[in-house]
């Protein structure tokens, strides 16, 4: 897209909750035909990264190009005292630029960034948020308190020591995808759509508490999958040798779940998505119906990935590793090339700049992140412009310090509570050996320990550039490394 053209492109933003990027790869035996069909006529980025591995930080991410240090939201919101983990006022939101320039817009669904839900404050003019209460009373088989479970194809987790919750791992209902949350979502933003009668261009925002949460799946969709075809990650039975002590006391928590529960729940996780890729189905078929399929950029992504057995892992709160970090991202439309598989590293917290750019909107001022728009138009000849990205984790509920530098192939974990980590990707996409403390590869463990001093100095990171104490001197290198 030419900014300068008159006609100004529509954005359609889809935000999956938890989403792998795996699951939308040609070779995933996720069922995602709507993707596929969009990805043909788009660019899908094969490794695209999300800020941070939970959710309010990275949607507070996305909303304003900042990484969580800067927008203040360090972990979920609703997990601190209203005066911790507070979204940044004085922060502008990419659709705040959007509105400034012209834009109609309207947002449906999760929000989790902030707790007021006052979408409005931040460039939301149509503010269709559903609250969690609201949710939970839909009474649609979506919350574990309400809804009629087969128990045959069900699981709950009690411990793995006493006092904690029994807690639905997944589980399957007789609902049909039609009469449950991601539908009534959809249908508002189609509302939306269909009620608009000017001439002003218009961002949409689809966002899904799926496939996270319990894996709730409707029997419906769970029948398209084949249980005993299921596949299981390679990297299942890491004994985390040579990694940090925690990532081992974590795992006990999903250590007796067999390789038959794994594959349930990794069928149920597939499900949810393919409920999701019908509910984009309908998305782009009311854009061809309506004549606005060719100006209309639309944006497909996640906040954060999720384990589903990686690691034996299941959720997304712990560890570094790729299955939580990389994120599936595919977009189209005007200006955008077609059909292209792109290997350039791009983070979710660039949409915006990049949305602004693509739609001829005022830049966000001071952003952590930068558009991509180069890539959506010549993905070849911009590629070797975007080789790292960079990320951080402040802890979920327990505060953890990592940052993490990608760079080609190779990834560093910085971690602050343990020794760190070193992965090769090309030759150990599992991540199971750990090569930070193998004396080959100590120059390269201080260049990219450099990198991220650089990143932290460059964003104002000050929590950790003022480490100089002489209990915290056990990086690679120090944070003045660069300036000696």
């Amino acid at each position: 897209m030419n900014p300068s053209s008159s006609v100004r492109p529509n954005i359609l933003l889809f935000v999956a909750d938890g989403m792998q990027a795996r699951t939308a790869s040609p070779d995933s035996p996720c069922l995602t035909p709507n993707l596929d069909r969009l990805a043909a006529r788009g660019v899908r980025f094969e490794r695209a990264y999300c800020s941070t591995p939970v959710c309010s930080p990275s949607r507070g991410s996305l909303m304003t190009g900042l990484l969580p240090h800067n927008h203040g939201v360090l972990e979920v919101e609703h997990g601190r005292d209203p005066d911790q983990c507070v979204l940044r006022d004085d922060k502008r939101h990419f659709a705040q630029q959007l509105v400034a320039s012209g834009y109609a817009t309207g947002y449906f669904g999760k929000w989790h960034v902030e707790r007021t839900n006052r979408l409005e404050d931040f460039g939301w003019q149509v503010n269709g948020v559903k609250s969690a209460e609201h949710v939970k009373h839909l009474g649609k088989g979506d919350v574990g308190g309400s809804m009629d479970l087969d128990p045959a194809l069900s699981r709950w987790i009690d411990g793995p020591v006493p006092g904690y919750r029994r807690i639905l791992h997944y589980g399957v209902i007789d609902t049909p995808p039609e009469e449950r949350y991601p539908q009534l979502t959809v249908d508002d933003a189609l509302h939306f759509l269909e009620a608009r009668d000017d001439a002003a261009p218009w961002c949409c925002t689809v966002s899904f508490s799926e496939p996270n949460e319990a894996l709730v799946v409707s029997r419906s969709t769970l029948e398209r999958y084949d249980l005993d075809a299921i596949d299981l990650p390679e990297n299942r039975c890491d004994d985390f040798s040579g990694k940090p002590n925690l990532y081992r006391r974590v795992a006990r928590a999903t250590a007796d779940t067999t390789d038959d529960e794994w594959r349930m729940a990794r069928a149920c996780y597939y499900g949810r998505i393919t409920e999701l890729d019908e509910q984009l189905g309908r998305l782009l078929d009311w854009l061809e119906a309506s004549g606005q399929s060719e100006n209309t950029l639309v944006v497909v992504t996640s906040d954060h990935g999720r384990y589903v057995g990686a690691h034996g892992y299941d959720a997304h709160n712990f560890g570094a590793f790729e299955e939580i970090y990389r994120i599936p991202l595919v977009v189209a439309g005007p200006g955008v090339e077609s059909g292209v598989v792109s290997e350039a590293l791009v983070q979710l917290g660039d949409l915006g700049p990049t949305l602004l750019e693509m739609s001829g909107a005022p830049g966000i001022p001071e952003a952590d992140f930068r558009s991509f728009a180069p890539l959506l138009r010549e993905p070849e000849e911009n590629a070797a412009d975007f080789s790292t990205a960079y990320a951080e984790y402040h802890g979920t509920r327990f505060p953890l310090c990592q940052r993490i530098w990608w760079e080609g192939d190779w990834k560093f974990v910085f971690n602050g509570f343990d020794f760190d980590e070193l992965y090769d990707l090309a030759d150990d996409p599992g991540e199971l050996t750990n090569l930070a403390n193998l004396p080959e590869h100590r120059e390269r463990v201080e260049r990219m320990m450099a990198a991220i001093w650089k990143r932290v100095r460059d964003t104002g990171d000050r929590a950790i550039l003022e480490s100089h104490y002489l209990s915290m001197r056990f990086a690679a290198i120090g944070p003045a490394f660069e300036n000696e």
